[in-house]
């Protein structure tokens, strides 16, 4: 019996992998020049880390298990709370702001479908630092890069403040522990859902469209001076900022309300419009969690990048990816020269040139077509007679034209 990969999961054939590794690099690139470092966490926790941050009913959709010591574990979900146990066991006492990235498998129990699987990567960066503008702004600021450092042509960035909805639910006696349970229902637009909860807590139906209506509220900055408070306070500094880093084309979107209860401050979304309707690739916001792991209280933003989804969307949008190609392809005629092609191999590849070898015994001809289909630049082919006068034969795979070179002088000519 043939035996499959788990549902949900994917195997990576090398062409895929290579255009993975590309993008994944990208990330990194960008991010270290914003002044961000890498961190790592564990594939597991404790399962403790994240019923604590999500609640109990986050079992139902993690992979969670009893280890042998009879420990709960769960695979992660995520990483933000991973980071945040690492800054609360590890970091807590070096100097702030830190920022920080990640990049690495998660694992969640649903559906599988286009661009969502069981086992999928997350790219994210989290400051932790002072609760200020420049902080949120800084968070924003890498997320705009990281997407247009990729290549995504089409993307809406989207910007709201979750204490606007917060407030406005106070206001109508909805009590605090019953406004993370609403705020989930309104960021996903599940109006019929969320009209009963509000219901329940006495709210009228005149004030449950106002409510909704408060939701559909988008457009640009000239919504700044409609939106009061503190929230519209802090929007406006804000704003000053990414102005300041140039990034000006942001909608303010009240609806993007991100529901999950540790969100506190300013929230935003990156969506691509090709994916139709599951179209987020990126998600934040400004948050407080150290305490709710046992830390001390400390202001964090941060964001995550759907890796998986964001390469489906330069997909649908027919990004153009190059595979590198072989610098050389290194080919003998016979067995009298094939320890010497292993030998020029490996010199090859000690001057820095990314070098193949043919393995098979293969006659020179299909030799000659197996290099070609590897796409490498240059074939190498050492035969007796030529090396008996210290020289090789290159020919170029894609003009054709062949030359001799002296072996000493191979890695130079390639090179160049």
């Amino acid at each position: 019996m043939m035996i499959q990969r788990p549902r949900g999961t994917r195997d990576f054939l090398p062409e895929e992998m290579e255009r993975r590794r590309h993008y994944e690099q990208l990330l990194r690139q960008v991010s270290l020049s914003h002044g961000f470092r890498e961190v790592s966490t564990p594939i597991f926790e404790n399962t403790e880390l994240f019923t604590a941050k999500s609640g109990p009913n986050i079992v139902e959709e993690i992979y969670s298990f009893e280890d042998k010591g009879g420990r709960e574990i769960a695979l992660r979900p995520e990483v933000t709370a991973s980071v945040i146990r690492m800054f609360i066991n590890e970091m807590s006492n070096l100097p702030r702001p830190l920022k920080l990235f990640y990049f690495g498998q998660c694992f969640r129990y649903e559906r599988p479908q286009s661009g969502r699987y069981r086992e999928f990567y997350q790219f994210g960066a989290e400051i932790i630092g002072a609760p200020n503008a420049e902080t949120d702004a800084e968070a924003i600021a890498l997320a705009a890069s990281l997407v247009e450092g990729l290549g995504l042509k089409e993307y809406d960035l989207k910007v709201g403040h979750i204490g606007i909805l917060r407030s406005r639910l106070a206001e109508l006696g909805v009590p605090a522990d019953a406004a993370a349970g609403i705020l989930q229902k309104l960021d996903k637009k599940l109006y019929d859902e969320a009209a009963p909860l509000l219901r329940s807590h006495g709210v009228q139906e005149e004030e449950i469209e106002s409510l909704f209506a408060t939701t559909r509220v988008a457009g640009g900055k000239e919504l700044l001076a409609d939106i009061g408070g503190e929230p519209g306070r802090y929007l406006n500094e804000l704003f000053r900022f990414l102005d300041a880093y140039g990034i000006e084309d942001v909608v303010i979107d009240l609806g993007t309300v991100r529901g999950l209860d540790y969100y506190t401050g300013v929230v935003f979304e990156v969506e691509a419009p090709c994916l139709g309707a599951e179209k987020q690739v990126c998600g934040g916001g400004s948050y407080t969690l150290s305490e709710v792991l046992g830390g001390e209280p400390v202001f964090s933003t941060g964001f995550a990048i759907g890796f998986d989804r964001i390469l489906l969307a330069l997909e649908r949008e027919e990004h153009a990816f190059d595979a590198a190609k072989l610098d050389a392809y290194v080919l003998p005629t016979g067995e009298d020269t094939r320890e010497e092609s292993f030998r020029i191999a490996a010199r090859l590849r000690r001057a820095g040139l990314s070098v193949d070898v043919d393995l098979m015994r293969r006659k020179m001809s299909k030799a000659m077509k197996h290099a070609a289909a590897t796409g490498a630049r240059y074939a190498v082919i050492v035969g007796a007679k030529d090396l008996a006068q210290g020289t090789v034969t290159i020919r170029d795979m894609e003009s054709g034209e062949q030359s001799l070179v002296p072996v000493e002088e191979l890695a130079e000519a390639l090179s160049a």
